[in-house]
């Protein structure tokens, strides 16, 4: 074998190597599709079989020591991964690119091949996955079901007119530093790609701490609401969504710029060495710099039309589509100009109701004709 061969080869290697570890780190949204994890980690079993439980399969290492260390998380982080992929969804619904899902049982990340591009569907799938750990764990802490952290108690701000603080908040600071500890973990060195994802990350997390509201009970004789009891809680995982859907519609494309400046970071021998500050700078120059609540990306999106072996998509045909609508919904634009199918199909319904004195509600059954439209 030629020297070309040895290297192309050699090349090959590397690329199949570090996609193999930059899945590892997303394997964890697999759990997204699993069952109910124990939640006894702290267990004689639990401890014995801890590295090779079906439940922990898809953690790194430095994953199963953290949900180890934090009994009752692992639980938090499953029903996060399956929050992030219903929210991801539900705000794609009626897109082209609308956030597919693939059961791989050989270490591929569930969202399909889309997460190797660094896209704005990436930079959302990274950001609804790290805010959903967060925003699971914090709600967790507060209602007990975690051992190593409670409700949070140290609201320092002072209290109101008329309220005081109390109750139990949601403790979103327990639930950030979790996230960012799980799920930022795999995300090392200075790749391009690493710190997108590390960005996304933060983004999303950021946009659950900033959502908290207060809210407050009244307490008095006979609801005089005398005194009002207040605490913060946590943003339902809907809002949550929605603004990062926003941030993704109005992302960031993005450059690795350099800031010019010396960072000087130890090393293992006690020396210094000097490296110089990396940051992300817009494509466009007129734009400004992204924030860190804001969404980025590097790679323009594919069209999302076709069958697209490269990120394992289908493309939108067969997909059913709006034909009274003008938006990306609608026909023209979700079958991308190849026309649609249109076909009658029946379906039986309760219509009539009526309620009857007391208590009933009766309905007829009636047999209505609907319109299916789908994509060529």
């Amino acid at each position: 074998m030629s020297a070309l061969h040895w290297c192309l080869l050699l090349l090959l290697l590397q690329t199949a190597a570090a996609k193999k570890r930059r899945h590892k780190g997303t394997q964890w949204w697999s759990l997204a599709q699993t069952g109910e994890p124990s939640n006894d980690l702290y267990s004689p079993t639990a401890q014995a079989h801890i590295y090779s439980s079906p439940t922990l399969l898809p953690l790194t290492k430095k994953q199963r020591r953290l949900v180890t260390k934090n009994p009752g998380t692992i639980v938090a982080v499953a029903k996060g991964a399956r929050m992030a992929v219903d929210e991801c969804r539900y705000q794609f619904q009626d897109r082209r690119w609308n956030c597919p899902t693939h059961k791989n049982g050989h270490g591929g990340a569930i969202f399909g091949k889309i997460i190797d591009k660094g896209c704005r569907e990436t930079s959302f799938i990274y950001a609804i996955t790290s805010a959903a750990v967060a925003h699971s764990v914090a709600r967790a802490c507060a209602d007990g079901s975690i051992y190593t952290c409670t409700c949070n108690y140290n609201l320092r701000q002072p209290n109101g007119v008329d309220w005081e603080w109390g109750g139990c908040s949601d403790n979103v600071n327990f639930g950030k530093k979790f996230s960012r500890k799980f799920v930022d973990v795999v995300e090392k060195g200075r790749d391009f790609k690493f710190m997108m994802n590390l960005h996304n990350n933060e983004a999303g997390r950021r946009h659950v701490k900033r959502e908290m509201v207060r809210d407050c009970k009244c307490h008095g004789m006979s609801g005089s609401c005398t005194i009002k009891t207040c605490w913060m809680r946590l943003p339902s995982f809907r809002k949550v969504g929605d603004i990062l859907k926003d941030r993704f519609d109005g992302a960031s494309r993005v450059n690795l710029g350099n800031e010019g400046s010396a960072d000087d970071e130890g090393n293992n021998n006690g020396g210094r060495r000097d490296r110089k500050k990396l940051r992300l700078e817009p494509v466009n120059p007129n734009l400004k710099r992204p924030d860190k609540r804001d969404l980025v990306y590097f790679d323009e999106s594919p069209n999302f039309c076709d069958n697209n072996e490269e990120i394992g998509f289908p493309g939108t045909s067969g997909r059913e589509c709006n034909a009274s609508s003008i938006g990306i919904d609608g026909c023209d634009l979700l079958c991308c100009g190849r026309g649609h199918k249109s076909e009658s199909y029946t379906v039986k319904e309760r219509c009539s109701c009526t309620f009857h004195w007391c208590c009933e509600v009766k309905c007829k059954v009636c047999t209505r004709t609907k319109i299916r439209n789908t994509c060529l």
